[in-house]
């Protein structure tokens, strides 16, 4: 749902609304410029002024939440970002539109393994954008994934253009745009020196894990060397084994490790994303996160596009290579929160602790802990750039709708 209700200017009280990360019903204050000022719990005794410029919205007990923040997205409408150069830049425009009319407040494009060339000519386009952002989603820096992977598990990642995991080789891709990445995904056991990781955090860049075949004593290693994240739980490393746990083993179990992980059916079976929630359940509001990866043609109906110089085929929002390898989806980012929902993993009766509320908060805060941004959650201080989320009893479908203030 992509509707949006507009607020107006003047002083809002949103009452009744369930907040991810409080209890019970809360009361949202916002001023006159879009500002949250407060949030109460409801009952708590207050006065507004001007009083006759106060503006009631009750939301009945749904769910107020921030926009989301995808951190693996790879294109839309058409546009892949590796294929950014100057004469298509106005695009990023049109899709930080698009992404903003799907709910999402920012955004990592991602840029996946190609030629340095390539990946020196987008950098340098999102570089001179990122300053001067217009209204829509915000680029929040980039995502690398690639190249420096594992080519046993490369997936989809062409092979020609991967790269040994040296420093000289980080410092060749990134050239002068290391200021602009914020992520980078690697399989850390291309690395014997263990230079490369606290190189990369000296540069501010957050380190995922993926794409690799790291068993669970790298993995670790890789942790202790600084590595924060890993790229899609269960795609693309090693499966989980009672013997030998591997990169995600090792990941769940640690506190200070956050999994980003895709809910659209297919890159994971809902029943293994359940086990990864009830695995995670002790730090669970740090330890996950969702993204969409998904390709350019998010934002264009199913059929056959062009994907670097292959093509891939996108049936029901899912992508594939000729040779039927999963190449990535064309579903937005808040469809895995309603796939969640829908799939009983998360639900009303809050089973296992996990909510609604938490899985809106998986697409909305977590990822914004991941990049370390600060205030991830609903706070004062805070533009009131608000999603509304509906359970329909009836239908048993979770839609939402933004908050225009």
């Amino acid at each position: 749902m992509t509707t949006t209700q507009n607020l107006g200017v003047t002083n809002i009280d949103i009452i009744n609304a369930r907040v991810p990360g409080y209890k019970d019903l809360q009361m949202l204050l916002i001023g006159q410029e879009g500002i949250i000022e407060q949030i109460l719990p409801m009952g708590t005794v207050f006065k507004r002024v001007p009083a006759n410029a106060l503006q009631v919205v009750d939301v009945a007990g749904d769910w107020i939440s921030l926009g989301g923040v995808d951190l693996q997205i790879n294109g839309a409408l058409g546009l892949a970002f590796p294929d950014l150069h100057p004469e298509n830049a106005y695009m990023l425009q049109k899709i930080s539109q698009f992404l903003w009319n799907v709910g999402l407040d920012g955004f990592l494009p991602t840029l996946v393994t190609t030629s340095v060339e390539n990946i020196q000519r987008s950098l340098a386009v999102i570089a001179d954008i990122l300053p001067n952002q217009q209204a829509g989603a915000k680029i929040l820096g980039v995502h690398l994934e690639g190249p420096f992977l594992n080519f046993q598990k490369r997936g989809a990642h062409p092979a020609e253009y991967l790269l040994p995991l040296t420093i000289d080789q980080v410092k060749r891709v990134l050239g002068d745009y290391a200021h602009v990445v914020k992520v980078i995904t690697l399989a850390p056991e291309l690395d014997p020196t263990d230079e490369v990781i606290p190189y990369l955090r000296s540069l501010g860049i957050t380190v995922s894990l993926g794409h690799s075949q790291a068993t669970a004593a790298e993995a670790q290693r890789a942790f202790e060397l600084g590595a924060t994240m890993v790229t899609h739980a269960f795609n693309a490393m090693p499966s989980l084994h009672h013997r030998e746990p591997g990169l995600l083993g090792a990941a769940i179990i640690h506190p200070n490790v956050m999994c980003g992980f895709i809910a659209d059916g297919e890159h994971v079976s809902p029943t293994m994303l359940q086990i990864l929630l009830r695995a995670s359940y002790s730090h669970f509001s740090q330890g996950l996160f969702l993204v969409s990866d998904a390709l350019a043609p998010l934002g264009l109906p199913d059929g056959v596009y062009p994907w670097d110089s292959r093509q891939i085929e996108v049936k029901n929002g899912t992508a594939r290579l000729p040779d039927g390898t999963l190449s990535g989806t064309t579903l937005p980012l808040l469809m895995g929160v309603q796939n969640l929902v829908k799939w009983g993993i998360c639900d009303l009766e809050n089973a296992y602790a996990f909510g609604v509320g938490e899985a809106i908060a998986l697409a909305t805060d977590a990822p914004r802990k991941a990049i370390a941004i600060a205030l991830p959650g609903i706070t004062a201080n805070q533009p009131a750039n608000l999603l509304r989320w509906h359970w329909d009893e009836a239908t048993k479908e979770l839609t939402w709708q933004r908050l225009s203030g």
